[in-house]
């Protein structure tokens, strides 16, 4: 038997997992850290604390210098090195929101559909390349000792070998990144005028044994051709399919991105406030989530007309509208904490359906879906989440996240496995499955269709 390690740098902490060659996890570690919100819509990290999580997750699984070691990350944040290739300043994360204005200078410059084109993705405030633009016009001193530029996962990676590399799939997202070819574009560097040398070498994950994190998470469900899709209830959601050939969204709604297999890509759409929207009711309304999806259950499909929208940070698929904040629509008295709570489980099935019927413009039609993330742990909200895509959706025996997939992908980098197939077919074991109910899918259709006109309602009475 071989030991992997894989490492997922997350929005919260550090996970380290070691696997068996044949997908057993023998050890699992987690640090936290904190995240630092200086003012309404920031979200930055300090890239010290990663590095710190992680060498304690490394030792308490303890890792030999002789293990196949993956990484995967939370993507598009920044990390700015000076000359002597430490942190300038703190990193400035995926969710970070402060960057509106400079995604549309972005789109202006380049233009929308040469963007699109170029990269396959519209300029959205969570990705790297506003980011700069933004410590350019606001943080001038700091911009003009940059060096070099890195993601968190690629950090910590520095950190441990002193490379400096990147794969495609993280890559993908700094909207820097020909996505098409593979490659930096150099177009879009030359219209935003932010220098190549900045920028890692890019390699495909498999070489390096690494991958953003939901092209990890994904493969380490086995999704890895088209077929089926990963369903990430996280912090974040996220639907994922794997694509045959490269196609974007000529509309850039949703995300097209180098999968973490060479060679093939991804299309994804991400909400910004999944597990996220349950974690924020529980603290204001207390009880375990184990109580309150319990109190859930009592409520039929539809909760008498309560819908909730799930924008508590605003969103990216399918509004890419970083203002837009949630509701709860249709409270009356009879409503309590398993009311909220059902609505809350519902609206965010509803903002997963919102993505997976763009992807199904692209031509994904996912006989099943695989998921992860610690919502999966209720079968309440896998039984709605079911019927609300309409699609069975599959547990595997390892509920491990993109820390998983890095470990196979460390695996393959370092030769146990040829190939992206192999690893899944030794390790990957999709177990339960949770079929959509029947019975509740008029209630969830008229629901969704109700639930649809509650964005463009919420922009006309949001203050701007």
């Amino acid at each position: 038997m071989r030991r992997l390690i894989g490492l997922d740098v997350g929005t919260s902490g550090v996970k380290a997992l070691a696997l068996s060659d044949s997908g057993e996890v023998l050890a699992r570690a987690e640090h936290g850290y904190p995240l630092s919100t200086p003012q309404p819509g920031w979200a930055e990290q300090d890239p010290e604390a990663w590095w710190t999580a992680a060498r304690s997750a490394l030792a308490e699984v303890g890792r030999l210098e002789s293990e196949p070691l993956g990484y995967s990350g939370q993507m598009h944040g920044l990390v700015a090195l000076g000359s002597d290739r430490r942190p300038l300043r703190p990193a400035i994360l995926w969710n970070d929101q402060r960057t509106a204005a400079e995604c549309a200078e972005i789109e202006e410059r380049v233009g929308l559909a040469r963007l699109i084109d170029l990269t396959g993705n519209r300029a959205l405030t969570g990705f790297t390349a506003p980011k700069l633009l933004w410590l350019r016009r606001h943080e001038p001193d700091v911009y003009d000792r940059i060096k070099h530029v890195l993601l968190p996962k690629d950090y910590v990676r520095f950190r441990l070998t002193g490379e400096r590399a990147i794969d495609a799939s993280d890559a993908s997202g700094t909207l820097l990144f020909d996505v098409a070819r593979r490659r930096w574009s150099d177009d879009v560097l030359a219209d935003l005028e932010l220098p190549r040398g900045w920028l890692p070498p890019a390699h495909e994950s498999t070489e390096i044994g690494a991958a953003g994190d939901q092209a990890a998470a994904a493969l380490g469900v086995g999704v890895d051709r088209p077929g089926s899709v990963s369903v990430v209830l996280g912090t974040s959601g996220v639907i994922f399919a794997a694509l045959p050939t490269y196609a974007a969204d000529a509309e850039a709604r949703v995300h097209v991105f180098c999968h973490a297999v060479p060679g093939t890509w991804h299309a994804m759409g991400v909400m910004l406030s999944a597990a996220g929207s349950l974690l924020w009711l529980r603290e204001l309304v207390g009880g375990s989530f184990e109580e309150l999806t319990g109190e859930a259950s009592h409520w039929q499909p539809g909760v008498e007309g309560l819908l909730f929208a799930p924008y508590l940070a605003g969103e990216r698929t399918p509004h890419a509208d970083p203002d837009v904040r949630g509701a709860f629509v249709g409270l009356d008295r009879s409503h309590d904490r398993g009311a909220l709570t059902r609505a809350v489980l519902e609206g965010v099935a509803f903002g997963l359906r919102d993505s997976l019927e763009l992807l199904r413009d692209l031509g994904v039609r996912p006989s099943v879906g695989r998921v992860s993330g610690g919502g999966g742990r209720s079968e309440l909200w896998l039984q709605i989440v079911a019927t609300v895509l309409g699609i069975p959706l599959e547990r595997t025996a390892a509920d491990e996240g993109s820390a998983f997939g890095a470990a196979l992908l460390g695996g393959i980098a370092a030769g146990v496995w040829a190939t992206a197939a192999e690893a899944i077919a030794a390790c990957v074991r999709p177990t339960s499955v949770v079929e959509p109910v029947a019975a509740w899918v008029p209630a969830y259709e008229e629901a969704y269709a109700r639930y649809r006109m509650l964005y463009p309602a919420l922009k006309q009475v949001i203050r701007p």
